[in-house]
């Protein structure tokens, strides 16, 4: 979101988004409420609410700050305007409200104790017990009155609607009992089971807080990585300073043991660092003068200086922390059943308490038995680990996936990655390094191959194309000499031709141009077989596929190269993974056959296909998907748009082109064959951690009520009971931050 977006006061026609944190959401049907009543107004294109990151995510035309915060308080909630610098989630600290209320509650717990060795000596009198739980019912309870009038108003019921029906049932029908009573009263009274019910109640709110943002938010982490202070040059002279006062341009140092404070480019020195929060890469990088460097990563030998070219939240980290936050706040389409379920639950409920609490009365006799069980009933069916099941999961995953180097634009980018069956990849620049290097030299009898290299090379660095380029580099690696050129003539589509000082006119480029007469022949012949040098294992067919650079001197060939992209460190092991993994790879291309077929038989792919046109490669992604195939697409080009867009799922490269990046579900950050691996084995972790919390979520909420309309679980236990199905989802879904790929 742009700055436009999040500081608009005044309405516009013109479609706008922005984000706000919510506050006095209690559970799943408070979002599902907020989420209605939002979208209902005709201003809102699209409000998602996520109960578990407690934020809305809308956009919206004709209105502004003020009309969106009026529209969320109107529902009970309130919301605060999210910049686009998110703040790191603090976990709640021990509030004295509760601290106040379970001290309230310990005369019972005392009394209850004696109750079950037979005494009442222990128990309060009823006139301190009636005094105790209408201080916790009304002032400690408000909050629930308060929510659950909100939810009634707003036409829904949620988990406030339960909690206050049952304890002020409990509360009347007690205190009723009291007053009508001409004796002690203690057996016939429960207020000790209304104390409890709020009280293990709003315990477990306040677990269930702490777990949800101690355990899911990655943000603290990924923000706690850049330092607080950093040495800034000033004059001959160093001084530190706060890493919020640095500004571009300004010169910086890092040292062993420091992170790097800013993005910036080394002037000087070298090291090494790890920028395994970015991009996944766990091998520490070479940085020497002119190298990039990335805010949080960590120097782990040598030191240098860098100059800052990004701050704050402009730099790659903060780009990062605002993305994953931004994502988190989306929805799953999963999420969207158990929605539906949440918003219908609580009536469904009450009419089960109903029915409890009659049949009880009828079939037992007993008024208090049967008003117990309707009360357990209404406790323990809470909602809220169904509404966790998914968010929770989703933020975990979306966390884990930042930290190996893998962006998901939003939830149901992540779920539809987890449901991959069919994996297909560009091949330059996505499974190769779109960087050509030498596989074979072919050389005249008596030439020498640095002096064919060097002359070659002289040549080539007045042209720019990726073959130009790696021979200069490979004479700059091997420290030849370039010599320079006389009247340099580019012939389009043929080569470069000059004069060469003391060798003569010197052309590079086809073999034809290079006065090859018989090319093949030539290279390929047992008897010229020892003109010939293999990068590598021995590959007569590399002249066929591989791309040509010939040399000639004075109109006599006396050189050829052999050019092939090099396939990414560790694609290899991560195709047999996916492959393992049951996931169908294929490899599209509108490079050469041959050249498609090496790359595929190197990689042990058996689906290649070449010469595609980006026509071609959508026409064939949804010719898969026909078949009932979900498809992710890897590229990194312009011509991987079409591709891309047509998959049900697709992975751009970091440094893939503005559009590719536009039509992907996730940006990879490093090595795109490696990261398009970890992506999917997230993913998938992801969807069945989400089914797990789905599944326990609704036999919890089944056993629970099935067990509470037998007597077999009482007001109390069945509160305890409702606050840790809570934190079970959400420790559950605390797994995927320690998954191993």
């Amino acid at each position: 979101m742009n700055d436009n977006q999040n500081n608009n006061t005044t309405p516009s026609s013109e479609t706008q988004e922005a984000r706000y944190a919510i506050t006095g959401m209690t559970c799943q049907a408070c979002a599902n409420r907020l989420e209605k009543v939002l979208n209902k107004n005709p201003s809102v294109d699209l409000a998602q609410v996520n109960f578990a990151t407690e934020t809305l995510n809308i956009r919206y035309h004709d209105a502004d700050t003020q009309d969106i915060q009026a529209w969320i308080k109107k529902t009970g909630f309130e919301g605060r305007l999210i910049d686009d610098a998110p703040k790191p989630r603090q976990a709640p600290s021990m509030p004295w409200r509760l601290i106040v209320l379970w001290a309230l509650s310990l005369p019972f717990w005392v009394g209850m104790v004696g109750m079950m060795v037979g005494s009442h000596a222990l128990m309060p009198p009823v006139w301190m017990q009636f005094v105790l739980a209408s201080v916790v019912q009304f002032y400690f309870g408000w909050v629930f009155y308060k929510g659950a009038w909100a939810s009634i108003r707003g036409g829904l019921a949620n988990m406030d609607v339960l909690v206050a029906l049952g304890t002020s049932a409990i509360w009347a029908y007690s205190t009723y009992t009291w007053l009508t009573s001409d004796h002690g009263g203690h057996g016939l009274v429960y207020f000790e089971a209304s104390v409890m019910v709020i009280a293990f109640v709003s315990l477990g709110k306040y677990l269930e807080a702490r777990t949800k943002q101690q355990s899911l938010n990655s943000l603290s982490m990924l923000m706690d990585l850049v330092p607080d202070t950093v040495q800034r040059k000033a004059g001959d002279s160093w001084s530190a300073v706060s890493v919020k006062d640095i500004k571009i341009g300004d010169v910086l140092l890092a040292r062993v043991g420091d992170r790097i404070g800013v993005d910036g480019v080394v002037t000087m020195g070298a090291g090494f660092t790890d920028e395994a929060h970015l991009t996944g890469e766990s091998a520490a990088l070479a940085k020497t003068a002119g190298d990039g460097v990335l805010a949080g990563s960590a120097v782990v030998d040598g030191g240098f200086e860098y100059r800052a070219t990004a701050t704050g939240g402009e730099t790659a980290l903060g780009d990062m922390v605002r993305a994953l936050d931004e994502a988190q706040g989306t929805k799953a389409d999963i999420a969207r059943l158990a929605d539906k379920v949440a918003g219908v639950f609580v009536p469904v409920v009450v009419g089960i308490a109903l029915v409890v609490f009659f049949g009880n009365w009828v079939m037992l006799g007993s008024f208090d038995e049967a008003l117990m069980r309707a009360v357990s009933v209404l406790v323990i069916a809470c909602p809220c680990a169904l509404g966790l099941a998914t968010p929770a999961a989703i933020m975990a995953g979306m966390g884990t996936a930042a930290r190996y180097g893998v962006r998901f634009k939003d939830a149901p980018s992540l779920e539809m990655a987890g449901r991959i069956d069919t994996m297909v990849f560009d091949k330059t620049g996505t499974l190769t390094m779109g960087q050509p290097s030498i596989r074979a030299t072919y050389l005249s009898d008596g030439m020498d191959e640095n002096d064919a290299l060097g002359i070659t090379a002289s040549l080539e660095q007045h042209a720019s194309h990726p073959l130009a380029n790696a021979l200069v580099k490979s004479a700059l690696t091997q420290g030849l000499n370039l010599t320079d050129i006389k009247n340099p003539t580019t012939v389009v589509g043929q080569g470069l031709m000059g004069e060469v000082a003391g060798v003569g006119m010197v052309k590079v480029g086809t073999p034809q141009f290079a006065d090859f007469d018989h090319f093949d022949e030539t290279v390929t012949s047992s008897t010229n077989a020892k003109n010939v040098r293999y990068v590598g294992a021995y590959d007569d067919n590399i002249w066929q596929i591989a791309s040509i650079v010939a040399v000639s001197v004075n109109d006599v060939p006396v050189a050829a190269y052999a050019l092939m992209d090099e396939i990414k460190k560790n694609a290899k092991d991560a195709i047999d993974q996916l492959k393992q993994d049951g996931i169908d790879v294929i490899i599209m291309s509108g490079d050469h056959q041959g050249v498609v077929d090496d790359v595929a038989a190197r990689l042990g792919i058996t689906s290649a296909y070449g010469k595609l046109s980006p026509r071609d490669k959508a026409q064939k992604i949804s010719k898969l998907k026909q078949e009932g195939k979900t498809v992710a697409m890897v590229g990194d080009g312009v011509n991987d748009a079409p591709a891309m867009a047509e998959a049900q799922v697709s992975f751009s490269v970091h440094d893939a082109s503005s559009i590719a990046k536009h039509t992907s579900s996730a940006e990879l950050v490093g090595d795109s064959v490696t990261h398009a691996q970890h992506a999917q084995h997230i993913a998938l972790s992801t969807l069945n951690n989400i089914k797990q919390n789905l599944f326990f979520a609704f036999v919890y909420n089944c056993i629970g009520i099935v067990a509470a309309a037998f007597g077999l679980l009482n007001p109390i236990i069945a509160a305890a009971a409702m606050a840790l199905s809570s934190i079970s989802v959400l420790m559950n879904a605390l797994r995927l931050k320690r998954l191993k790929i």
